[in-house]
């Protein structure tokens, strides 16, 4: 369970995020501080997905090599951390149809496991797509809510906004959510 931060101390964060993202972006050597201040939290969610302590390095490097090297396009609607996860959920999948493709070209048929699993992470992969194009107080309460496990009470002082107004916010997010991952399925 991750430890929730007073709303005052979030807000220097977030700030201090943004001003490391600007860094890196005029300076790719000043990357290692968004790595430090990311890397436990990129390698535990590679590592719930991929269950073998090699491929998640692995992955987890991977990310941050695709990170560093799009840096300079990097644009800010919403934290930097949740643009390092969809591009972990994007490496987790692609991991997941490489031993697809592994399992598929030998000789056993695939196990139902592994197939499950496949679109599980396809489904997953996909999310993170959609939560990225919420609007942006839409993303951002979503990303507070789900990812840094905020209360809405924090969220509705990060924000500035009444506890309504953030229930409301989630609300009509999951609801595009729930809608668009069940036009994916149809």
């Amino acid at each position: 369970m991750a430890v929730r931060r007073p709303a005052a101390e979030a807000l220097r964060g977030d700030t201090r995020e943004r001003l490391l993202v600007e860094a890196a972006q005029r300076d790719p050597s000043r990357f290692g501080d968004l790595y430090e201040l990311h890397f436990e939290r990129v390698y535990a969610f590679i590592a719930r997905r991929v269950r073998d302590r090699n491929i998640a390095e692995d992955l987890t490097s991977e990310v941050f090599h695709k990170a560093l090297a799009s840096l300079k396009n990097y644009e800010s609607r919403g934290a930097f951390a949740s643009w390092l996860f969809t591009i972990a959920a994007n490496a987790v999948t692609d991991q997941w149809k490489r031993a697809a493709r592994e399992v598929s070209s030998s000789e056993d048929p695939p196990e139902t496991g592994v197939m499950h699993d496949l679109e599980a992470i396809e489904d997953r992969a996909r999310l993170f797509r959609l939560v990225d194009r919420l609007p942006g107080e839409q993303r951002r309460v979503i990303f507070e809510r789900f990812v840094e496990q905020r209360s809405i009470r924090e969220i509705a002082e990060l924000l500035g906004r009444s506890e309504g107004a953030v229930k409301q916010l989630q609300l009509r997010a999951l609801q595009k959510l729930r809608s668009q991952m069940e036009g994916a399925h149809a």
